[in-house]
């Protein structure tokens, strides 16, 4: 929305503070300190640097000015216009265009005067060039202050034009000064304007808004119109011819036949045929105000006759309303709104794109084979079912009923093969089967299957406690002896059912035990012998481990175990923790002394800055010299 963009116009300064503005951010953002001493080239780039900033600054303030005002042939037309009545098209193109000449002027300034420091051969000359720089720019920028001046102004009365939408809904009223347009606005919406018993009480435009279908409108009051040509309208009246010529709105028209306005019948009927061509392609009302004072039927013949010719049109349809007492009012206002609301919809179908969909859509109609009527079907059941009501006792029992009666939820569930359509009733709660390999896998289950089971468990253990497995007799025949064999390999079976079950319960245990990796140096040399392996090095290894362990004490290898293993870890981690760390990793008594100066050396700096290590950022002078000298003060800023 155009308008909402009017108030997001940053203040536009005066000259004075422009340019303090400018020169301040140039002192405070740029290096403040120079020496004569300094090489010419630090010099030069020391006044160069004020002097693009300086540069880059103005431009930047210049442009967001020229960003910010809105380009007139980019935005929607009512607001064009509406700027144009206001404040001169061609004055706030001028303004805006001497801003943006200013700007390239300073670029151009600044561009020179860069490439002439670029020779200064001293001090004093590139002082000169730099304060014969900022003086060509501040003095373009004063020679701008009625352009400044003016565009505040103007961006001060923009951003309290009223937010008109120039594509929502819209009604606008108009009309002869003091027929009731502000009373009708203030009673369909919350807006307050002014009324008072005198003409031209609203010299702009005020815009209301209020729902009505779930649909947002607004309401735009325009100022009164006077009946003479366009080209001796003042401002005030042109607000309102721009508003009825660019905005799509539902116009309502309104007359005062009582004349109480200071304005003839005649005067107003005329001044409607002069504005109906700004009411081309709109929804149109003639509306009657004042009723509860004249009423369309109390005019005389020739009035009357000239009211009609309003109505004569056949696009104008004429409503009454008083404001005073109420009459009609929203009446109106609907009235306005569903006739705006037909009008889009009729748009909207004569275009290409809705024609388009409608080719898309077939609608089959049967036609009649003979003259035989068949009327729709209706089941008895249907037209005799009454409506369902609580309190009924006879009512029919819904599932959520049922669910009540049985205990409700959580203790009832609903039976979901209840309503199954099979040819025997008795089917409904059978299980359903499992097919496997096309056949029934419940025609192969044996239901008594747990409690053989059971009673087989408690025979094994019945004929283990009697010995019956630990005879030594010969068998008697080969179905004893296949029974047993079987018998042998359920026990392992559930051996090893057991010990599964045992080890899933247990998460941490290890794969090894703990003592499995306890062996003899004999035993490992052995193995190693075993498989070919060379054990001169595992030897020579444990005896180096077993001296550094017992500081020098030196036996056998057949006593050396390795389940010592963590003990001398043990013993080698306390060492190490008794380890010097200025001595570790140095092999030489000179490199570790030539290590300690080193260290000393580059803790000098350290020490000279009061610092205790590398990571001390700590400053110990709380208004340091080097963040605070050659900073501008509160007192006269002549200097620069």
């Amino acid at each position: 929305m155009a308008t909402a963009v009017f108030k997001n116009i940053s203040p536009i300064p005066d000259v004075n503070t422009f340019l303090d503005v400018v020169l301040s951010r140039t002192q405070r953002k740029t290096p403040t300190v120079i020496r004569a001493g300094f090489k010419i080239s630090r010099i030069r780039g020391f006044y160069a640097r004020k002097v693009k900033f300086t540069e880059d600054t103005f431009s930047e303030k210049l442009n967001a000015i020229l960003t910010e005002f809105p380009k007139l042939n980019d935005i929607h037309p009512f607001h064009a216009d509406l700027l144009n009545i206001l404040y001169d098209r061609d004055h706030l193109k001028i303004a805006l265009s001497q801003l943006s000449t200013a700007r390239h002027l300073i670029e151009n300034v600044a561009r020179d005067y860069i490439r002439l420091l670029k020779y200064g051969d001293s001090l004093y000359r590139c002082k000169q060039l730099k304060r014969a720089a900022l003086g060509r720019m501040a003095t373009i920028i004063k020679r701008q202050k009625s352009s400044l001046e003016f565009l505040e102004q103007v961006r001060q009365h923009m951003s309290r034009l009223p937010a008109v939408d120039p594509n929502t809904r819209t009604l606008l009223v108009c009309g002869y000064p003091n027929v009731g347009k502000s009373s009708f606005m203030n009673k369909i919406t919350r807006a307050q304007v002014d009324v008072q018993p005198y003409a031209f009480t609203t010299k702009s435009l005020y815009v209301g808004h209020f729902d009505y279908k779930y649909l947002r409108w607004q309401v735009i009051d325009t100022p009164g119109i006077l009946d003479h040509p366009l080209e001796q309208m003042n401002t005030i009246e042109m607000q309102s011819i721009t508003a009825m010529a660019h905005l799509r709105a539902a116009v309502l028209y309104f007359m005062d036949l009582s004349e109480q306005c200071g304005y003839s019948v005649a005067a107003q009927i005329q001044l409607y045929h002069n504005i109906k061509p700004l009411f081309a392609n709109k929804v149109i009302l003639l509306v009657v105000n004042k009723i509860d004072v004249v009423k369309p039927e109390d005019l005389d013949p020739e009035q009357q006759e000239m009211l009609n010719s309003i109505l004569a049109d056949g696009n104008v349809r004429m409503v009454q309303t008083s404001c005073v007492s109420d009459i009609g009012v929203m009446d109106v206002r609907n009235s306005a709104c569903e006739a705006l609301l037909t009008a889009r919809v009729e748009q909207k179908l004569k275009g290409t794109r809705v024609n388009n969909i409608l080719n898309r859509i077939h609608l089959a109609e049967p036609s009649a084979r003979d003259e035989v009527e068949r009327p729709a079907f209706i089941p008895d059941a249907v037209k005799t079912r009454r409506a369902y009501d609580r309190n009924d006792p006879m009512r029919r029992l819904l599932a959520r009923d049922i669910e009540e009666l049985n205990g409700g939820a959580g203790v009832y569930s609903v039976n979901l093969r209840e309503k199954y359509l099979l040819a025997n009733e008795e089917w409904k709660n059978d299980n359903v089967p499992e097919i496997m390999d096309g056949k029934n896998v419940a025609d192969f289950v044996d239901p008594e299957i747990e409690a053989k089971l059971l009673a087989l468990d408690e025979e094994e253990e019945r004929l283990e406690r009697e010995g019956y497995y630990n005879s030594d007799e010969e068998m008697e025949n080969e179905e004893e002896e296949v029974l047993l064999d079987k018998a042998q390999k359920i026990r392992e079976k559930n051996k090893l059912l057991m010990l599964a079950a045992r080890h899933k319960k247990i998460k941490n245990r290890p794969v090894l035990p703990r003592t499995a990796g306890l062996r003899t140096l004999d035993e490992l040399q052995s193995s190693l012998n075993e498989a070919g392996l060379p054990t001169e090095s595992i030897e020579e290894r444990a005896r180096s481990k077993l001296r550094d362990a017992t500081a020098g004490v030196a036996r056998s290898g057949a006593d050396v175990l390795l389940s010592e293993a963590p003990e001398i870890r043990a013993k080698s981690m306390a060492a190490r923790s008794q380890s010097n760390r200025r001595e570790d990793g140095i092999k030489a008594e000179s490199a570790r002394s030539h290590a300690e100066r080193v260290a000393r050396l580059k803790q000098q700096h350290r020490n000279r800055m009061a610092r205790a290590s590398e990571s001390d950022r700590h400053i110990m002078d709380s208004r340091p010299k080097h963040l605070l000298s050659g900073k501008r003060g509160i007192g006269k800023t002549t200097r620069r």
